[in-house]
């Protein structure tokens, strides 16, 4: 099951390296340094920490799983720089138009297929997010589902930049997921308003109260400024839940 073969490593934010197959997938990719700041119209936002690999270190990625291509905290400019370098990456439709080259677009539930170096199929899959309140969505953005064809178990899924609400849930029912991992960190804007637009640490006990068989990995909890819960306010709500032996903290990279 692809649940007992892959493999997480850590590097900063919403940044991961996934190894599976003999094929190494990289999340919103994030590489610029501390302290750089990202201007908009309406806000700016900042950067604290640096990536736990410079990108030049990195290897040799296959493939990208960009939730969105259009914030600054999933997709920086060093991250940017990378997309050209790999075979595809994986987006929303409106993310794949203004990326072009080697950028592909995929709608909710739609599913594409890449041989691996074993000679099966590993299969990803878009999956609806909803970047903030009901009304207040900052997307569009996709998550993914990650399997094997003709597999229905070991998948693992990663949320990209959503809240917990019934298009989340409907994953769970589409698929039966071994590893979830969850973009946290209860992000907020205070220009674009006071509602978390990721995960609270409250959501991810909920999800996982709602998924017993389900491990849960947080990622992008963290290294900007506008992340309002933290590894420690993560942890200790497993805690209080009785849940800490569900959470799973990715390798450092």
């Amino acid at each position: 099951m692809l649940s007992d073969e892959i493999k997480i490593k850590y590097i900063g934010g919403p940044t991961a390296l996934f190894e599976a197959a003999g094929l190494r997938f990289l999340t919103d990719p994030t590489f610029d340094p501390r302290d750089s700041e990202y201007k908009t119209n309406t806000y700016t936002l900042h950067k604290l920490t640096d990536p736990s690999i410079n990108v030049e270190d990195v290897g040799k990625i296959d493939f990208v799983l960009l939730s969105h291509d259009h914030h600054f905290d999933n997709l920086d400019n060093k991250g940017r720089k990378l997309l050209n370098k790999v075979d595809r990456v994986y987006t929303t439709r409106a993310g794949a138009e203004r990326l072009g080259s080697n950028a592909v677009g995929l709608e909710h539930w739609q599913t594409v297929e890449i041989a691996t170096k074993d000679g099966r199929i590993l299969t990803i899959t878009g999956t609806p997010c909803r970047h903030g309140p009901a009304g207040g969505d900052r997307g569009p953005v996709t998550g993914f589902v990650l399997s094997y064809r003709n597999e229905n178990k070991g998948m693992v899924y990663i949320s990209g930049d959503t809240v917990l609400y019934e298009g989340v849930e409907e994953v769970f029912k589409r698929f039966d997921i071994k590893i979830a991992v969850l973009f946290m960190g209860a992000a907020t804007v205070k220009e674009v308003g006071p509602q978390h637009l990721t995960m609270t640490a409250d959501e991810a006990v909920e999800f996982a109260k709602q998924f017993e068989d389900t491990q849960i990995v947080p990622l992008h909890f963290e290294g900007w400024a506008h992340f309002t819960e933290s590894h420690s306010v993560i942890e200790n709500k497993f805690i209080q839940a009785g849940l800490i032996d569900r959470l799973r903290w990715a390798e450092v990279f």
